[in-house]
């Protein structure tokens, strides 16, 4: 086939060789394109090394293969012949036929196998040529998606043209008419996402109601209601976020996960896509993992004076098991980053298995889990252990294979980290003996384990302390505290600045329990939770509730939040003898 003989030469190289990319580079974007299946060339563009064009030019220079304007050379008709499937999967546009042989527009001519598919699906010999991304997209969208609004040729396709919305859009104001009256449905999705990622939301929720559709963003780990559409919005909004996220638009009976990587204010931000069918049509949530803004340090995780010491004094440790406990959304894997980052060093081999790949962090090696393919969690571990790491983290201990495995590593010398979902630091130790670990092997391995939640930070600018009265709830609750200089706690009054939510940001409760060798034979005696706890208490352990209240009392946040996330009436009333708190 005339215009594929040069295909094997590879993209890399020939960057490399025109001097765009260094190897350091190119090594780095083929981690991550092992690591997301995204092709090299839109690997290398996301990390910034290079741009779409440059990719485009030296592919022209260097093959011979021309460019095109492809909305120059549309014809719609012949679009509409190709099955749609097959182009959106490899990104193509015929263009042109002419006789047996048909021109179709490309954004990586050097793919044998998206030409070898185009050649047996037509029975035509392809003659590529050289297309933006963008355009084949906007195209596909143009030609398969008559019911929505048509996209304009130059806007880009999965980028946030921020600057390019009106003023009462960037103020966060939406007038319902915005859709229907020519704006196309790539600037209302843009919007979306671009007020979401500057409101610092982790989640954004699109669910078709009876009446509409209603977006809600959640802020601080609560829900908010942002904007309501009409239904008129909801296929074409919905069909544009799957187009996105690589999602089968004609499939809308069975749930669908994807995924679309955007660059926001210079970060790279990660939206993990998840559809699922409900009554009035598909529920679409986007998670929100803003490389830039979530990786902290150890430090800015929350943790108090004693508990930092604790932790790292735990990552010091050259072997045994540090596990990360809490609910979905306590931060847990947040925390698992902060350590790995500490721990990085380029005398260590750090490994990874992980469900999904949050945030790439260089000098480490990183492993997505593909169950379909049989990479789990256990086959990786055990993959991992062949490789001779220092450093293991496991992303979840899931099952009784995977914790088995986690901690017969953690006896032989490496330090493993990973999480479990427990209510509280001493549940875990019994949790593994639960999934079917020896309880002598569960007590030589685990060295720590930490146990955490998140609450919602007060607004700095409109907090207002205030002393309860002797009657009050708050002073029922803290019974216990020193009454005698008075009780000063702070409420939520709300501002301009935290959008009259009196909470802006959230910071962590936690409490670190350090295995000693008291709790050790606790553990292979297989004594409960409860009695595990007492005994760490007794150590100096601080709990989550007691660390919830030292930073209420300070103003960090509300006493009514560490309530909400972590009292529980039936664990009995909160102990508060602790001389920590008394402090």
């Amino acid at each position: 086939m005339p215009g594929t003989q040069k295909a094997p030469r590879r993209l890399g190289d020939l960057l490399q060789e025109a001097g765009l990319l260094n190897f350091a580079q190119l090594q780095q974007a083929l981690r991550v394109q092992r690591q997301t299946g995204e092709r090299l060339g839109r690997v290398l563009v996301n990390l910034g090394f290079v741009s779409e064009r440059d990719v485009l030019n030296i592919l022209e220079m260097q093959l011979g293969i021309p460019q095109i304007t492809l909305m120059d050379k549309l014809n719609p008709a012949l679009v509409g012949t190709f099955p749609e499937p097959l182009l959106r999967r490899h990104r193509a546009v015929p263009v042109k036929r002419e006789g047996r042989r048909l021109l179709v527009a490309m954004n990586d001519p050097l793919d044998q196998v998206a030409i070898d598919d185009l050649h047996l699906a037509t029975g035509l010999e392809i003659d590529p040529v050289l297309a933006a991304e963008q355009e084949i997209e906007t195209v596909l969208e143009k030609v398969f998606l008559p019911e929505g609004p048509a996209p304009r040729p130059q806007e880009p396709v999965g980028r946030l043209v921020v600057e390019e919305l009106p003023a009462e859009l960037a103020q966060g104001e939406y007038p319902d008419e915005y859709l229907e009256n020519g704006p196309p449905v790539i600037r209302l999705v843009n919007f979306i996402i671009a007020r979401a990622v500057g409101l610092r939301a982790s989640d954004i929720h699109i669910e078709p109601r009876e009446g509409g559709v209603l977006v809600r963003f959640r802020q601080d780990g609560l829900l908010r209601e942002t904007f309501t559409f009409t239904l008129q919005a909801h296929r074409p909004l919905v069909s544009r976020l799957k187009i996105m996220a690589g999602m089968d638009i004609t499939e809308k009976r069975l749930p669908q996960d994807g995924r679309i990587q955007i660059k926001f204010a210079g970060r790279n931000v990660d939206l993990r896509v998840s559809s699922l069918p409900t009554i009035f049509g598909e529920k679409i949530v986007l998670r929100i993992l803003d490389q830039g803004a979530n990786l902290l340090p150890v430090e800015m995780l929350g943790f108090t004076g004693e508990n930092l010491n604790r932790f790292l004094r735990l990552l010091q440790s050259s072997g045994g098991m540090i596990l990360i406990t809490g609910p979905t959304g306590s931060g847990k894997t947040t925390t698992l980053y902060a350590a790995l980052n500490r721990l990085r060093n380029p005398g260590l081999s750090i490994q990874t298995i992980e469900d999904p790949v949050e945030y790439v962090l260089e000098g480490i090696n990183q492993t997505q889990v593909n169950v379909k393919a049989g990479l789990t969690f256990a086959a990786g571990l055990r993959a991992i252990l062949r490789q001779d790491p220092d450093v293991i983290m496991v992303g979840e201990i899931r099952d009784r294979e995977t914790a088995e495995i986690a901690v017969r590593a953690a006896t032989t010398g490496h330090l493993v980290l990973s999480t479990l979902h427990t209510n509280d630091a001493a549940g875990a130790l019994t949790r593994l003996i639960d999934m079917g670990v020896e309880p002598f092997l569960a007590a030589s391995a685990v060295s720590g384990v930490v146990s955490q939640r998140l609450v919602r930070m007060l607004c700095p600018h409109c907090r207002r302390p205030y002393e309860p009265d002797l009657d009050a709830p708050e002073r029922v609750f803290l019974a216990g505290t020193p009454e005698n200089g008075g009780l000063t706690l702070y409420s939520a009054a709300g501002c301009g600045y935290c959008e009259q939510t009196g909470y802006r940001g959230r910071t962590s409760i936690q409490e670190v329990l350090k295995i000693s060798g008291d709790i050790r034979k606790m553990i292979t005696g297989k004594c409960s939770a409860g009695e595990i706890k007492q005994r760490a208490i007794a150590e100096g352990m601080t709990t989550l509730l007691c660390d919830g209240v030292q930073k209420a009392l300070r103003g960090v946040t509300g006493l009514s939040e560490v309530m909400r996330v972590a009292y529980n009436e039936e664990d009995g009333p909160p102990i508060f003898s602790h001389p920590v708190l008394a402090k």
